[in-house]
């Protein structure tokens, strides 16, 4: 028997708290990776700060939504072990792609790479979320809706990205995250359409696992708590709001310390003061052109 299902029983507030949620952690996740693009130094700590950031935001998105999930005739429970596996599986996927991003800049291969496995670790996330449900019944899918889930949260994940890299101020992150909220969340919903209900026509024993309104609290507070952890930490970074790098070292560029090159600390003697400025340079290129004019004119006419 085929259940009939609400996405939307709580009205508005369950997708508008999801997608300001989707937003957040996105905000937060690609305001990390562009300040671990600015800077050679804790590149890593950083990129993994945006992962986890990014991921918390897209699972608590998702478990918000979910509370306006119902199914008339059966109460919905969740599996423990299985919610919070889908965290795991967020995190380390949009880790693989942000790390990816983060050491191998965002063109070409290394964004296509990073923004499907980031992607895919999203469109994850939330079939294993669901697949956490325990109710008297199953769930079915549609394989096109489910493809074109999937595929939204691909081209959402390299795009953000790919925005985020660029590294051109604040505007361009927050752009970033409204795009990844907006497709991440519409990514969720698109795959709840791709779902099916169909109930036990049997009576049956009633669900396993933990209700939703119990487990609602502490299955949120830890992603909240990181979260606000993280905006804290973007909040007392000023680099990390204006995105302007840190001042470079001799031997080092944009991303870090150049292949080869001398720190300035191991220079000694004349050859680590500064050599004169462009001024002074110019003007040297002109006298010496001026003298050898005199000096091939005297032998002309001398």
């Amino acid at each position: 028997m085929q259940g009939t299902v609400d996405g939307f029983s709580h009205g508005l507030i369950t997708p508008v708290a999801a997608f300001v949620m989707a937003c957040l952690g996105g905000a937060l996740g690609l305001r990390c990776t562009t300040r671990a693009l600015l800077v050679g130094r804790r590149r890593a700590a950083w990129l993994a700060l945006g992962s986890v950031a990014i991921g918390s935001g897209i699972w608590t998105m998702h478990f918000i939504a979910m509370t306006g999930f119902s199914i008339d005739g059966t109460v919905i429970n969740y599996d423990l072990p299985t919610t919070f596996a889908s965290l795991a599986v967020a995190v380390v996927m949009v880790g693989i792609g942000t790390f990816l991003v983060g050491y191998w800049n965002a063109t070409g291969t290394a964004l296509f790479t990073g923004g499907t496995l980031t992607g895919l670790g999203i469109a994850s996330m939330h079939y294993l979320g669901m697949a956490g449900m325990r109710f008297d019944g199953e769930l079915r899918y549609d394989t096109f809706t489910v493809t074109l889930s999937a595929l939204i949260g691909v081209v959402a994940a390299t795009t953000a990205l790919w925005a985020a890299s660029q590294v051109r101020g604040p505007l361009w992150s927050v752009g970033a995250s409204l795009v990844m909220g907006l497709a991440v969340t519409g990514m969720h919903y698109t795959g709840m359409a791709a779902a099916t209900v169909h109930l036990h026509r049997s009576p049956t024993d009633p669900a396993t696992g933990t209700p939703a309104d119990v487990l609602l609290g502490p299955m949120l507070a830890g992603p909240l708590a990181f979260l606000l952890l993280a905006g804290i930490v973007v909040m007392f970074d000023p680099q990390m709001v204006m995105s302007r790098p840190a001042p470079q070292r001799a031997g080092e560029d944009l991303y870090g310390p150049v292949p080869g090159s001398v720190p300035a600390s191991r220079l000694s003697g004349p050859a680590s003061r500064p050599g004169p400025g462009p001024e002074a340079r110019d003007a040297r290129r002109g006298s010496l052109a001026g003298s050898r004019e005199k000096d091939r004119s005297a032998a002309r006419y001398g």
